[in-house]
């Protein structure tokens, strides 16, 4: 079973009408920024194919994105790969979150949140769930845009980067990324706090 509007719809009959999902995505690879989206739906015209962005292909991921961008309203923020090593990964993504939020055009009335924490600096109500991608519809909309937002990122870095295979690998620690850190060394996009990349330097 997909995700569905159940949380969203407990939100709305107590008065919250603007609810938006809150997703994040690229907290585990080498490199690259942490990418949030926030996502408002509207009830009545909710994307079709709307799931954990882990379940969908690439295509059907951009072909959910285009729906979503033209039935819903999304905000889009980032933290770098200087405020991921400065931070820690956690934090980061919060401030990613916080970001995403702020960029709506609006401010909603609650968030939901994929994850178990609320972002400190979160300053509207807010609920994290855990595996909330795979619950909340709005969450899914959410992990539909980090990720195909921080895969066009990583691809357009591959450009400037040829040899990690970050159009593939999306910056995550494979085999052929880390040999390439081995064999190329560590680019300005690497985080220089994540184990692999700490011990090359």
């Amino acid at each position: 079973m997909g995700p569905s509007f159940e949380f969203e719809n407990g939100l709305w009959h107590a008065g919250h009408l603007r609810i938006a999902g809150v997703d994040e995505a690229g907290r585990g690879p080498l490199a690259g920024p942490v990418v949030a989206a926030a996502v408002i739906l509207d009830p009545d015209r909710i994307p079709e194919g709307l799931n954990d962005s882990k379940a969908l292909t690439a295509k059907k991921r951009n072909s959910v994105l285009e729906d979503i961008l033209a039935r819903a309203e999304v905000g889009v923020g980032l933290a770098s790969v200087e405020e991921i090593d400065a931070l820690n990964i956690l934090y980061a993504s919060h401030l990613a979150m916080v970001r995403a939020v702020a960029a709506l055009n609006s401010e909603p009335a609650h968030v939901l949140i994929d994850g178990n924490l609320v972002p400190r600096d979160m300053s509207i109500a807010a609920t994290a769930i855990v595996k909330g991608d795979r619950l909340s519809l709005s969450i899914a909309a959410a992990s539909i845009v980090a990720k195909t937002r921080r895969d066009a990122i990583m691809w357009d870095l591959a450009q400037q980067y040829p040899g990690y295979g970050w159009e593939r690998n999306q910056g995550y620690p494979t085999k052929c990324h880390k040999e390439a850190l081995q064999n190329l060394g560590v680019t300005p996009h690497h985080r220089r706090s994540f184990k692999p990349v700490h011990n090359i330097l």
